[in-house]
């Protein structure tokens, strides 16, 4: 797993929202285990400040200018 990947998934499970907002890119593409799909690092972010735990582990991700851009559960 990438070190960026490695950061963000800490920065998640802490629920350390500062932290992981530079990690992620401005147009993230997050898909849950659910196969819910979510486009925006702010619409993500408040996705996971309401939910009850942390995400797992990505299964894959896709990598942009430093930061994640796709975030597949």
């Amino acid at each position: 797993m990438d070190e960026i990947v490695r950061q963000a998934h800490a920065a998640l499970a802490a629920r350390d929202w500062e932290a992981a907002r530079p990690l992620l890119h401005p147009y993230l593409h997050w898909t849950g285990a659910d196969g819910r799909t979510l486009r925006g690092r702010t619409k993500v972010l408040a996705m996971l400040e309401e939910a009850a735990q942390a995400p797992a582990p990505p299964a894959s991700v896709e990598l942009r200018d430093g930061q994640i851009y796709r975030w597949r559960a």
